[in-house]
């Protein structure tokens, strides 16, 4: 019989059933196999574990993070804590279900959203390199919070690109949203000084910053992010209150080395995963949130603009490991 550590969360809007979908092809590549490595094993011996270090690897776990679930295994093992191979498969479920729910590495502190002052707008700022699908995230992300029934402002601070611009204010017109935007190559820093006043004027909030999809390279221009950072803290106190990192699904650990920047200069607090229906290794869902001691906020799962989901680690795991 096959073990898993819980039943399928409520399905209140439908969600659950469309992440099923999403991550149908991943539970082949992963789950599955993990089943037919288990298949016919009387004890979880060296050969087995080798078999599911591949099979992890195979899934885009990421060499790191599978040594570190192949090591917490093999410690049940020598504690005769797990001794049945037929329960290596909710074992390996517990594992990633603590990595998502719990991404910071032991004794290190994930960042955590900050809070505006009443009556202030929430500033959020969204960062990752060109063609990640940032633009779009920052619409989808624009249009759950307008579900929630607040009013979000865009801020077009990717002034490198004129395109950027013109996309936001495609978005903005089809969401009846304002955004704030300056001619093209004018400072950022500016457009985010004009939104952060017209926000407290208009009482709109959220205000969502697009920023130039800067390369992890490129040090004057992660320079260019801090004093964006500083900007909006003194026009808002706390502000940024959220840096989400948008990451592609489908280049997923290509991505860890320029995502990595952004942590350490923009000060990311949370991910969007992009396009997550366009691979069947969304076990990178893992490796990303582990290797950068992230937790994943949403996963963009198609082009429609409702379809960016709040990230749920227990869904998720749920979603794979369920019968």
């Amino acid at each position: 019989m096959v073990q898993t550590l819980f039943g399928p969360p409520e399905k209140k809007t439908g969600l659950f059933d469309r992440l099923k979908q999403v991550v149908a092809s991943t539970k082949a590549q992963l789950v599955e196999r993990i089943e037919e490595a288990v298949a016919g094993k009387t004890t979880i011996d060296q050969a087995l574990l080798d078999n599911l270090e591949a099979t992890l690897i195979t899934g885009d776990l990421g060499v790191k993070t599978t040594q570190e679930i192949l090591a917490h295994l093999r410690e049940q093992v020598a504690r005769k804590k797990l001794t049945d191979p037929r329960e290596v498969r909710a074992a390996i479920e517990q594992e990633i279900l603590t990595i998502l729910e719990h991404p910071a590495p032991s004794g290190a502190a994930a960042p955590k959203p900050k809070q505006p002052p009443i009556g202030q707008p929430e500033v959020i700022f969204v960062v990752g390199v060109n063609g990640v699908g940032k633009t779009t995230s920052i619409a989808k992300l624009a249009h759950f919070y307008q579900q929630q029934g607040r009013r979000p402002m865009l801020c077009a601070a990717d002034t490198f690109r004129a395109a950027a611009t013109e996309q936001l204010e495609i978005w903005a017109g089809r969401l009846g949203i304002e955004i704030i935007k300056q001619k093209s190559g004018a400072d950022p820093s500016a457009v985010i000084f004009d939104a952060l006043a017209a926000a407290k004027r208009r009482h709109d909030d959220p205000v969502i910053v697009d920023t130039a999809g800067r390369l992890h390279t490129k040090f004057n221009l992660m320079s260019e992010l801090e004093k964006m950072c500083r900007i909006a803290g003194r026009e808002v106190p706390n502000a940024p209150h959220q840096v989400l990192l948008v990451i592609d699904a489908v280049t997923g650990q290509n991505g860890l080395a320029q995502a990595r920047q952004f942590r350490e200069h923009g000060g990311a607090t949370a991910i969007i995963l992009t396009k997550l229906d366009g691979t069947a290794k969304g076990g990178v869902v893992v490796a990303i949130a582990r290797e950068l001691g992230l937790p994943i906020q949403f996963v963009g799962v198609g082009e429609k603009i409702d379809d960016l989901l709040p990230f749920n680690p227990r869904e998720f795991v749920a979603s794979l490991f369920e019968a």
